[in-house]
């Protein structure tokens, strides 16, 4: 898993990233990464390449991720200011639909569904794309019962 992570991480070219408590120090890859663990206020987080985090739940039919705020997650501010979002999945919590994650969600949590990057367009309909959360999004799927992508 930690050689999955690198590689994604290399290929974005991103080297320092902020780290929620909880996340699982044996999912991170040794090497030229710099981790940076919560709290961080928002200056700090904006002056990193970006964020890696798990996942509460993810939906098949839409490709949302789901975040609760849960360990490893992170508060809101962790996944909405840095550039770039490298989340990991288990794939026993991809539901197939919304209504089936709702049932396995707990409703008084913060939720925060992820279906793509925001986007905006001005008055001449010039789009961009970000404008709220990072501009770049990387799931990683664990299959079930290992510690290794699928």
């Amino acid at each position: 898993m930690p050689d999955t992570i690198a590689a994604a991480l290399s290929a974005r070219g991103v080297s320092r990233l902020a780290v929620p408590d909880g996340f699982p120090a044996e999912l991170l890859p040794a090497g030229a990464w710099e981790w940076h663990p919560e709290p961080l206020d928002v200056p700090g987080l904006d002056a990193l390449d970006g964020a890696i985090t798990l996942a509460a739940a993810g939906i098949d039919v839409t490709g949302t991720i789901v975040l609760d705020a849960g360990p490893g997650q992170g508060r809101r501010a962790l996944t909405l200011v840095p550039d770039y979002h490298l989340c990991v999945v288990r794939a026993e919590q991809i539901a197939e639909d919304i209504p089936e994650v709702l049932t396995r969600l707990d409703p008084t949590r913060p939720l925060t569904f992820i279906s793509g990057p925001s986007a905006t367009s001005d008055i001449e309909l010039n789009r961009v794309e970000g404008v709220h959360g990072p501009r770049t999004l990387d799931v990683v799927i664990v299959g079930p019962g290992t510690s290794e992508p699928s």
